[in-house]
Order: C-alpha cells, then sequence, then structure tokens
C-alpha cells in the first residue's frame, strides 16, 4: 500500500505519517531527505531523530531515494519517506541544468514503488496554495512538486491532506 501525506508547513504531516507507521507490524524504515546544512536544521533533524527512538532504521539520503526503496523493498515492512518537498529542492540543486538526469531519479523513485509488498508512507507539502513567487527559480519550484505531488497522488492508494493537525482523506 502507498500513503500519500500533503499539507501545508507545520500542518501536522511528519507525526500523522510517524503514527500511521507505527501503528503496523515489522521492521520499519525512515528514510530522510533533509540536510544539515545550517544549526537550525541540525536542531530539526535531531527533534525527528528524537521523536523516532529505536524504533526505526533511518537511511540519509538526499537525491536518490529510488535506490535505497529498491533495497527496503526486501529487508522492511514500512518505510516513511520525509519529505518530497526537500527532495525535490535537492535534486534541482544536484543537476541545476539537467532537467532529464532529475527526471530520470524521479522516473527511479517511482519505479521502486512497484516491488514494494509492504507500505510505502510519502510526505510532501503542498506549495500552491499561496501568493505566486516573485522570481523564475521559485516559480519553476512550486511548478515542479506540484506536478511532482500529483504524480504521487495518482500513484497512492491512500492521499492526505493535512490542515491544523487534522487528516483528511481525500483518495
Amino acid at each position: 500500500m502507498i500513503i500519500f501525506i500533503t499539507g501545508g508547513a507545520r500542518s501536522g504531516k511528519s507525526d500523522f505519517a510517524q503514527d500511521l507507521a507505527e501503528k503496523r507490524d515489522g521492521r520499519r524504515l525512515f528514510i530522510a531527505t533533509a540536510q544539515p546544512f545550517d544549526e537550525e536544521m541540525r536542531r530539526r533533524i535531531a527533534a525527528h531523530r528524537a521523536r523516532r527512538g529505536d524504533r526505526w532504521d533511518t537511511v540519509e539520503e538526499p537525491v536518490h531515494i529510488g535506490r535505497t526503496a529498491g533495497s527496503a523493498a526486501r529487508a522492511y515492512e514500512t518505510v516513511l519517506l520525509d519529505c518530497m518537498t526537500l527532495w525535490l529542492s535537492n535534486l534541482m540543486g544536484e543537476y541545476p541544468q539537467e532537467d532529464e538526469k532529475a527526471e530520470e531519479v524521479i522516473d527511479e523513485f517511482f519505479a521502486s514503488l512497484d516491488g514494494f509488498a509492504g507500505t510505502f508512507i510519502v510526505i510532501g507539502n503542498e506549495v500552491g496554495l499561496g501568493v505566486v513567487p516573485d522570481n523564475p527559480l521559485a516559480r519553476e519550484y512550486r511548478d515542479r512538486l506540484g506536478f511532482l505531488n500529483q504524480r504521487m497522488a495518482r500513484k497512492a492508494d491512500r492521499v492526505y491532506f493535512m490542515v491544523a493537525g487534522i487528516a483528511t482523506r481525500v483518495k
């Protein structure tokens, strides 16, 4: 089963996803896409790790999550990917002038979901609900994330939209 959880910043996506995952039996893997570029992000990552405790295995993979997900298919019953939003940002940074390469990496991730027999939970932000960004890079990011979210929602068996800590099932 593939579950996609989307919503705004601080809407409760991570807590909801972790709770869903911890209700499932078997081994759990957390795929983290965040990179600790500054002290504030290091604190956020540490807080997430502390909430998971020793109940999870963790792999930090900012770009090639399809490879990690493909390997997990044989070893874990539940995988939680947090989050697609940072992943896309990482991809755009890794391949700034190589849209085709970035698309290959995205396709690799979606292909890895086909072989997963357990529960795969994906978190992604919904960033297109606000004002139109004032610069071309931000608009490109917003648009690409919107298309990525659509693709994820089509692939998912269930989709939840988080608002103020409340999950609303939309698919």
